[in-house]
């Protein structure tokens, strides 16, 4: 086990040692690349013309040579002189050629075998580039003839035969110059950009990196999320998107580990809770014995309670699951359902808070009796709780305005509504931007924040919508829950 260990840390060891090119440096070689790229393309036009010039200079001065031959008594030249006028001219011979006759200016003293014509006159750039490049594969004892327009009378054409080795040389020798040139111009230009882009692009992205690494490693750490510099253009905005993207994520990983803490503590005491729990509905079951009235009539709702309480306890680790249970779905009464929740919260409460029903007493639900009761409970608890934080406590005391919860509901096609209001100090901006997620207390300080985000998983467990409609005067919440076969829900109704 240990040998393979260590040959598995050798070989990571290895893989670290092996250098790879970061950004910068490929975005230098590409762009001395390029750069080349650009040079060699403007390098071939720039040959080809050195060499077509260079074939009409060497016309010029032999057309300087014949204007001297022609010039000498009786049109002899001598040897000696043509000699120096043909080397002069560095070309073997010339021949003039006229409309009407074609003279030989000046011949060469031995003859030689020409390899190759070329006819200035009637050249194009492709021509020329080709004749150019393959100059470079040739020897230098080739000999060649040139015509070209001598451009001392109208139909005169001058025709030269000349060796092609000093045209090739001077052709290498420019090559040579230009290539030193170029690579000059591409190593320059190439620092030049590279240094801008590494300045404008590469050293932000560098940070980004290093930031999202770092993030990786910490990202509850607020060291960790990034500080938006003040560049207006692309990186600007990936560095705003990016803190923006940090700080959603923290505080969702913080969200995550308080309710993994909770769930931890939950755990904890689930146990011993439920016990106690079954212990108490014992006791309650005793109380069947009472003939008093007041209990006879409290019995029933106590043990109800009880129950709910301990299936309640049973799944109180849902909430950390993906999901609630399934809702087992009845027709059931709904204004009994809102009496008896404002009973278990003691509304209403004299000179305090008044508890107002408009439900009509034929109105059915098609919903899971345990979820709706949990849901209208929630929203009924943070109304109390809101209009309570706004007295100043859970009494009326002197000077505290009475408060009121009232409950509407009514159908509306195949959906039960369900309306419920209070006349509290409302929902802040603050909560109300993110009203449905767990953790965001909206009624008092100290509340859990889960009340809302469980209301709204529930009713979506249905099918159905929850909203804040009103929030002048008091929060005014609207609960829709569509019909089992109208919403299309999967769902199963209690047998």
């Amino acid at each position: 086990m240990n040998e393979h260990a260590a040959k598995t840390g050798k070989r990571k060891e290895r893989r670290r040692l092996v250098w790879r090119p970061g950004l910068s440096a490929k975005l230098l070689f590409l762009t001395i690349v390029f750069v080349m790229l650009a040079e060699v393309l403007v390098f071939v036009p720039s040959v080809s013309n050195f060499r077509h010039q260079w074939l009409v200079d060497r016309l010029a001065a032999a057309e300087i040579a014949a204007l001297a031959a022609e010039a000498a008594p009786n049109g002899e030249v001598p040897m000696s002189l043509r000699d120096e006028l043909l080397m002069n001219a560095g070309v073997l011979a010339v021949l003039l050629r006229r409309p009407n006759a074609r003279k030989l200016v000046l011949n060469m003293t031995a003859p030689r075998v020409i390899d190759a014509t070329y006819d200035l006159r009637t050249r194009s750039w492709p021509m020329m580039i080709a004749e150019t490049m393959a100059l470079y594969f040739q020897s230098d004892d080739r000999v060649i003839r040139v015509i070209g327009d001598p451009g001392m009378a109208d139909g005169d054409t001058m025709m030269v035969v000349m060796e092609e080795g000093p045209l090739r040389a001077a052709v290498i020798r420019y090559s040579l110059d230009i290539l030193g040139l170029s690579i000059l111009i591409s190593v320059i230009t190439g620092t030049l950009v590279y240094l801008a882009l590494i300045w404008l692009l590469v050293r932000p992205m560098m940070r980004l990196t290093r930031n999202i690494v770092n993030f990786r490693d910490d990202p509850e750490s607020p060291s960790s999320i990034i500080r938006p510099s003040n560049r207006k253009d692309e990186i600007g905005q990936a560095e705003h998107t990016l803190a923006a993207m940090e700080h959603e994520l923290a505080n969702t990983l913080g969200q995550k580990r308080r309710l993994a803490a909770l769930g931890l503590g939950v755990s904890k005491v689930n146990h011993d809770l439920r016990n106690m729990l079954s212990s108490a509905q014992l006791l309650s079951d005793r109380l069947g014995a009472v003939e008093d009235p007041t209990v006879q009539r409290v019995l029933p709702k106590l043990l109800a309670s009880l129950e709910r309480a301990i299936r309640l306890c049973a799944r109180t680790l849902d909430y950390g699951q993906a999901e609630e249970a399934a809702p087992e779905r009845e027709r059931l009464a709904l204004r009994p359902l809102v009496v008896e929740i404002g009973e278990s919260l003691g509304l209403p409460r004299a000179g305090t808070v008044d508890w107002s029903i408009d439900v009509p007493d034929d109105l059915e639900v098609d919903a899971d009796r345990d979820q709706l009761f949990r849901v209208l409970s929630n929203l009924a608890k943070n109304a109390l709780q809101a209009i309570e934080t706004a007295n100043g406590g859970t009494g009326a005391g002197k000077g505290a305005n009475k408060g009121a919860i009232s409950v509407r509901a009514w159908r509306d096609g195949e959906s039960s509504v369900i309306e419920l209001a209070d006349t509290g100090p409302g929902v802040s901006e603050r909560a109300a931007a993110h009203l449905f997620q767990p953790f965001q207390s909206v009624a008092r300080k100290g509340g859990a924040g889960l009340g809302l985000a469980i209301a709204a998983e529930l009713v979506q467990a249905h099918g159905g919508s929850i909203e804040l409609t009103g929030n002048e005067g008091g929060a005014t919440f609207q609960v829709a829950i569509p019909d089992y076969v109208a919403g299309g829900k999967a769902g199963r109704r209690a047998a």
